[in-house]
Protein backbone atom coordinates (compact mmCIF):
# COMPACT_ATOMS: atom_id res chain seq x y z
CA UNK A 1 0.00 0.00 0.00
CA UNK A 2 1.09 3.56 -0.55
CA UNK A 3 0.76 6.59 1.67
CA UNK A 4 -2.06 8.95 0.73
CA UNK A 5 -1.58 12.57 1.71
CA UNK A 6 -4.97 13.36 3.20
CA UNK A 7 -7.07 12.84 0.07
CA UNK A 8 -9.86 10.32 -0.33
CA UNK A 9 -8.82 7.73 -2.88
CA UNK A 10 -9.66 4.05 -2.53
CA UNK A 11 -9.62 1.43 -5.19
CA UNK A 12 -11.93 -1.59 -5.20
CA UNK A 13 -10.88 -4.21 -2.68
CA UNK A 14 -11.16 -7.63 -4.27
CA UNK A 15 -10.51 -9.92 -1.30
CA UNK A 16 -10.71 -13.24 -3.08
CA UNK A 17 -8.51 -15.94 -2.04
CA UNK A 18 -7.52 -15.69 1.55
CA UNK A 19 -8.79 -17.27 4.44
CA UNK A 20 -11.08 -17.67 7.45
CA UNK A 21 -14.00 -19.09 9.25
CA UNK A 22 -13.35 -17.78 12.71
CA UNK A 23 -13.01 -14.30 14.14
CA UNK A 24 -10.28 -15.38 16.57
CA UNK A 25 -7.11 -17.33 15.76
CA UNK A 26 -6.49 -20.78 17.17
CA UNK A 27 -4.10 -21.06 20.11
CA UNK A 28 -0.51 -19.98 20.31
CA UNK A 29 2.44 -22.03 19.13
CA UNK A 30 5.30 -23.39 21.21
CA UNK A 31 8.99 -22.79 20.65
CA UNK A 32 10.68 -24.89 17.98
CA UNK A 33 12.77 -27.79 19.23
CA UNK A 34 15.34 -27.46 16.41
CA UNK A 35 15.63 -31.26 16.36
CA UNK A 36 15.90 -32.64 12.80
CA UNK A 37 13.15 -35.00 11.75
CA UNK A 38 13.87 -38.68 12.22
CA UNK A 39 10.82 -39.70 10.22
CA UNK A 40 11.66 -38.52 6.70
CA UNK A 41 14.56 -36.75 5.03
CA UNK A 42 13.99 -33.01 4.52
CA UNK A 43 13.78 -33.40 0.74
CA UNK A 44 11.13 -36.11 1.10
CA UNK A 45 9.02 -33.96 3.43
CA UNK A 46 9.16 -31.05 0.98
CA UNK A 47 8.27 -33.28 -1.97
CA UNK A 48 5.30 -34.84 -0.17
CA UNK A 49 3.82 -31.65 1.29
CA UNK A 50 4.20 -29.81 -2.02
CA UNK A 51 2.21 -32.55 -3.77
CA UNK A 52 -0.45 -32.34 -1.04
CA UNK A 53 -0.43 -28.54 -1.33
CA UNK A 54 -1.05 -28.76 -5.07
CA UNK A 55 -3.99 -31.10 -4.51
CA UNK A 56 -5.44 -28.91 -1.75
CA UNK A 57 -5.09 -25.71 -3.79
CA UNK A 58 -6.83 -27.23 -6.81
CA UNK A 59 -9.63 -28.44 -4.53
CA UNK A 60 -9.88 -25.02 -2.81
CA UNK A 61 -10.51 -23.41 -6.19
CA UNK A 62 -13.63 -25.61 -6.49
CA UNK A 63 -15.22 -24.40 -3.25
CA UNK A 64 -17.64 -21.59 -2.51
CA UNK A 65 -17.30 -19.65 0.73
CA UNK A 66 -18.29 -16.53 2.64
CA UNK A 67 -15.64 -13.89 3.26
CA UNK A 68 -15.39 -10.89 5.58
CA UNK A 69 -12.42 -8.55 5.25
CA UNK A 70 -11.74 -5.63 7.60
CA UNK A 71 -8.96 -3.07 7.24
CA UNK A 72 -8.26 -0.55 10.00
CA UNK A 73 -5.92 2.40 10.42
CA UNK A 74 -5.13 2.57 14.14
CA UNK A 75 -2.89 5.62 14.10
CA UNK A 76 -0.71 7.85 11.90
CA UNK A 77 2.52 9.16 13.46
CA UNK A 78 1.14 8.11 16.84
CA UNK A 79 -2.07 10.10 16.42
CA UNK A 80 -5.08 7.78 16.88
CA UNK A 81 -7.34 7.28 13.88
CA UNK A 82 -10.78 5.76 13.44
CA UNK A 83 -10.55 4.66 9.84
CA UNK A 84 -11.88 1.26 8.82
CA UNK A 85 -13.45 -0.48 5.87
CA UNK A 86 -15.27 -3.81 5.86
CA UNK A 87 -16.07 -5.82 2.74
CA UNK A 88 -18.47 -8.77 2.91
CA UNK A 89 -18.35 -11.10 -0.08
CA UNK A 90 -19.49 -14.48 -1.32
CA UNK A 91 -17.26 -16.49 -3.63
CA UNK A 92 -19.61 -18.36 -5.94
CA UNK A 93 -19.80 -20.16 -9.27
CA UNK A 94 -21.99 -19.02 -12.13
CA UNK A 95 -24.07 -21.35 -14.25
CA UNK A 96 -21.27 -21.61 -16.81
CA UNK A 97 -18.91 -22.86 -14.09
CA UNK A 98 -16.82 -19.71 -13.81
CA UNK A 99 -15.84 -18.50 -10.33
CA UNK A 100 -16.53 -14.95 -9.17
CA UNK A 101 -16.56 -12.71 -6.12
CA UNK A 102 -19.92 -11.18 -5.30
CA UNK A 103 -19.55 -8.19 -2.98
CA UNK A 104 -22.63 -8.14 -0.76
CA UNK A 105 -21.84 -5.08 1.33
CA UNK A 106 -19.07 -2.57 1.84
CA UNK A 107 -19.00 -0.15 4.75
CA UNK A 108 -16.58 2.49 5.99
CA UNK A 109 -13.78 4.48 4.40
CA UNK A 110 -10.01 4.82 4.53
CA UNK A 111 -8.43 8.26 4.18
CA UNK A 112 -4.77 7.79 5.07
CA UNK A 113 -3.73 4.99 2.71
CA UNK A 114 -4.62 3.79 -0.75
CA UNK A 115 -4.79 0.17 -1.82
CA UNK A 116 -2.97 -0.72 -5.04
CA UNK A 117 -3.14 -3.70 -7.36
CA UNK A 118 -0.21 -5.17 -5.44
CA UNK A 119 -2.29 -5.06 -2.25
CA UNK A 120 -4.90 -7.14 -4.04
CA UNK A 121 -2.19 -9.61 -5.08
CA UNK A 122 -1.05 -9.91 -1.47
CA UNK A 123 -4.59 -10.53 -0.25
CA UNK A 124 -5.54 -12.91 -3.04
CA UNK A 125 -2.34 -14.90 -3.45
CA UNK A 126 0.31 -14.39 -0.78
CA UNK A 127 -1.66 -14.39 2.44
CA UNK A 128 -3.17 -17.80 1.73
CA UNK A 129 0.23 -18.72 0.14
CA UNK A 130 -0.06 -22.03 -1.65
CA UNK A 131 3.41 -23.53 -2.05
CA UNK A 132 2.42 -25.82 -4.91
CA UNK A 133 4.69 -27.89 -7.11
CA UNK A 134 4.58 -25.05 -9.64
CA UNK A 135 5.75 -22.45 -7.10
CA UNK A 136 8.27 -24.62 -5.26
CA UNK A 137 11.20 -24.13 -7.70
CA UNK A 138 11.04 -20.37 -7.08
CA UNK A 139 11.89 -20.70 -3.38
CA UNK A 140 14.69 -21.84 -1.07
CA UNK A 141 13.45 -23.86 1.92
CA UNK A 142 15.40 -24.61 5.09
CA UNK A 143 14.29 -27.01 7.82
CA UNK A 144 14.08 -25.15 11.15
CA UNK A 145 12.84 -27.84 13.53
CA UNK A 146 9.51 -28.80 15.06
CA UNK A 147 6.76 -26.77 16.71
CA UNK A 148 3.27 -27.39 18.00
CA UNK A 149 0.39 -25.47 16.44
CA UNK A 150 -2.46 -26.09 18.86
CA UNK A 151 -2.37 -29.88 19.18
CA UNK A 152 -0.60 -30.46 15.87
CA UNK A 153 3.02 -31.53 15.65
CA UNK A 154 4.56 -29.61 12.77
CA UNK A 155 7.70 -29.44 10.70
CA UNK A 156 8.85 -25.82 10.38
CA UNK A 157 10.56 -24.47 7.26
CA UNK A 158 11.91 -21.03 6.51
CA UNK A 159 10.99 -19.87 3.01
CA UNK A 160 12.52 -17.16 0.85
CA UNK A 161 12.55 -16.49 -2.90
CA UNK A 162 15.61 -17.60 -4.85
CA UNK A 163 15.48 -14.33 -6.76
CA UNK A 164 13.10 -11.42 -7.15
CA UNK A 165 12.30 -10.88 -10.80
CA UNK A 166 9.69 -8.90 -12.64
CA UNK A 167 6.80 -7.08 -11.01
CA UNK A 168 5.35 -9.96 -9.02
CA UNK A 169 5.50 -10.28 -5.24
CA UNK A 170 6.93 -13.23 -3.31
CA UNK A 171 6.51 -14.71 0.16
CA UNK A 172 9.25 -14.65 2.78
CA UNK A 173 8.77 -16.21 6.18
CA UNK A 174 7.97 -19.58 7.73
CA UNK A 175 5.54 -22.41 7.00
CA UNK A 176 4.27 -25.05 9.43
CA UNK A 177 3.57 -28.51 8.01
CA UNK A 178 1.48 -31.05 9.95
CA UNK A 179 3.66 -34.14 10.37
CA UNK A 180 0.71 -36.49 9.92
CA UNK A 181 -1.17 -35.12 6.90
CA UNK A 182 1.89 -33.34 5.47
CA UNK A 183 -0.18 -30.24 4.68
CA UNK A 184 0.57 -26.63 5.54
CA UNK A 185 -1.48 -25.52 8.55
CA UNK A 186 0.10 -22.11 9.29
CA UNK A 187 2.08 -19.45 7.42
CA UNK A 188 3.84 -16.50 9.00
CA UNK A 189 5.67 -13.89 6.95
CA UNK A 190 5.57 -10.89 4.65
CA UNK A 191 5.47 -9.98 0.96
CA UNK A 192 8.74 -9.05 -0.77
CA UNK A 193 10.13 -6.87 -2.22
CA UNK A 194 9.06 -3.90 -0.12
CA UNK A 195 9.97 -0.42 -1.28
CA UNK A 196 11.44 1.73 1.45
CA UNK A 197 9.37 4.87 1.79
CA UNK A 198 7.07 3.73 -1.00
CA UNK A 199 4.82 0.71 -1.26
CA UNK A 200 4.65 -1.24 2.00
CA UNK A 201 2.83 -4.37 3.18
CA UNK A 202 2.15 -5.60 6.74
CA UNK A 203 3.43 -8.90 8.10
CA UNK A 204 0.69 -11.51 8.35
CA UNK A 205 -0.28 -14.83 9.86
CA UNK A 206 -2.63 -17.29 8.15
CA UNK A 207 -4.19 -20.25 9.95
CA UNK A 208 -5.79 -23.21 8.21
CA UNK A 209 -8.27 -25.81 9.39
CA UNK A 210 -9.45 -29.09 7.94
CA UNK A 211 -12.47 -28.95 5.63
CA UNK A 212 -14.47 -32.03 4.62
CA UNK A 213 -12.07 -34.19 6.67
CA UNK A 214 -9.53 -33.94 3.88
CA UNK A 215 -8.10 -30.53 3.02
CA UNK A 216 -6.47 -27.86 5.18
CA UNK A 217 -7.96 -24.58 3.91
CA UNK A 218 -7.24 -21.03 5.09
CA UNK A 219 -9.78 -19.88 7.67
CA UNK A 220 -8.22 -16.81 9.30
CA UNK A 221 -5.62 -14.19 8.39
CA UNK A 222 -4.39 -11.35 10.54
CA UNK A 223 -1.87 -8.68 9.58
CA UNK A 224 -0.63 -5.84 11.75
CA UNK A 225 2.40 -3.59 11.23
CA UNK A 226 3.69 -0.05 11.42
CA UNK A 227 4.43 0.90 7.84
CA UNK A 228 7.13 3.55 7.38
CA UNK A 229 6.50 5.86 4.45
CA UNK A 230 8.57 8.91 3.43
CA UNK A 231 7.00 11.27 5.94
CA UNK A 232 4.50 9.20 7.92
CA UNK A 233 4.30 5.99 9.94
CA UNK A 234 0.95 4.23 9.64
CA UNK A 235 -0.23 1.55 12.08
CA UNK A 236 -2.44 -0.70 9.96
CA UNK A 237 -4.37 -3.86 10.85
CA UNK A 238 -6.17 -6.33 8.60
CA UNK A 239 -8.40 -9.26 9.52
CA UNK A 240 -9.93 -11.61 6.97
CA UNK A 241 -12.16 -14.60 7.71
CA UNK A 242 -13.66 -17.31 5.50
CA UNK A 243 -16.60 -19.48 6.44
CA UNK A 244 -19.24 -21.78 4.95
CA UNK A 245 -16.92 -23.73 2.68
CA UNK A 246 -18.99 -25.80 0.25
CA UNK A 247 -17.77 -27.84 -2.68
CA UNK A 248 -19.19 -26.58 -5.95
CA UNK A 249 -21.50 -29.05 -7.66
CA UNK A 250 -22.00 -28.40 -11.35
CA UNK A 251 -25.59 -28.19 -12.49
CA UNK A 252 -26.59 -30.33 -15.43
CA UNK A 253 -29.71 -30.32 -17.51
CA UNK A 254 -31.12 -32.68 -20.10
CA UNK A 255 -32.87 -31.34 -23.17
CA UNK A 256 -35.10 -33.62 -25.24
CA UNK A 257 -35.45 -33.08 -28.94
CA UNK A 258 -39.02 -33.21 -30.24
CA UNK A 259 -40.02 -36.53 -31.80
CA UNK A 260 -40.17 -36.55 -35.57
CA UNK A 261 -43.67 -36.15 -36.97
Amino acid sequence: MKMMHWKLFITLLLFAGIAWAQTQPPGQTQTATNVPSKDLPQEEIIKKFSAKETEAYEAWMQYTYHQVAEVKINDVNGVPKRESMTTISDIVFKDDGSREVQVKRRAGNLHSVVYTMNDEEVINDLQPFALTEKELPLYDLQYEGREKVDELNCYVFSVKPKSIKGKRLYFQGRIYVDDRDLQIVRTLGKPVPQKKGGEQFPEFETIRQMVDKQFWFPVWTHAESRLHFDSDTVHIEETITYSEYKRFAAKTSIQFEPLPQ
